[in-house]
Order: structure tokens, then sequence, then C-alpha cells
């Protein structure tokens, strides 16, 4: 199989699950998600490698604040139920993950517990 840099897999695609149409990042970062409804799919192993076999559906489940990277989406495939942990993309000035949607996990999230 190969492996692709991060560089190769800074790439456009169409969100699986609503639609959108999602550039690539600004900053030359891989984008992993979708800005609109924060979900992705589960094709790295490490981040933009696409050397995930698996391809399921990653639904945002959580968020937390990490110190140096800022928000950060939890990730959990609907196949395999692996857990990833993808940096939220807010300051993107071309498209920027959606605030409101975020905001929406953060709460969603921590009413279940």
């Amino acid at each position: 199989m190969k492996r692709f840099t991060v560089r190769d897999a800074n790439e456009g695609f169409t969100c699986a699950q609503c639609g959108a149409t999602v550039r690539p990042l600004a900053n030359g970062s891989v984008r992993n998600h979708c800005p609109v409804c924060l979900w992705s799919l589960h094709v790295d192993v490490n981040p933009g490698d696409r050397a995930s076999d698996c391809g399921g559906p990653l639904e945002p489940v959580a968020v937390d604040h990490h110190p140096k990277k800022g928000w950060v989406i939890v990730h959990r495939c609907s196949d395999c139920g692996a857990e990833r942990r993808n940096k939220a993309a807010l300051d993107d000035p071309e498209q920027p993950d959606d605030y409101e949607v975020l905001v929406a996990l953060s709460v969603r999230e921590h009413a279940r517990r």
C-alpha cells in the first residue's frame, strides 16, 4: 500500500455524512474532518498517512481542550470503535469549523455525564 505524506493528504473532499464540499486547510496542515458537521472517515493510522484499512465513519462524540492545541474533537469509528482525536480548525480563514456545532457537541457530551 502506498503511504502518503501529509502534503499528499491535504486535499479537498466531499463529506460522506452531510455532502458539504470541503476545501483543504489554508495553513497546509491536513483537513481530516468536515467543518460543517465535524464527521470524518477512519482513513489514517497516523495523521495524514491514509494507511487505515477500515474507512468507517468517524462520529464526533466529544470535545476536549488541550493547552497547546486548543479545541480537540474526539471521534469514534462507527465500524471498528477506534477513537481518534483531531484538532479543531477554528482559525482556518477559508473554511473554519462551525463553532456552533462544536459548542453543541460539547453541551451534548457534558449532558451525558
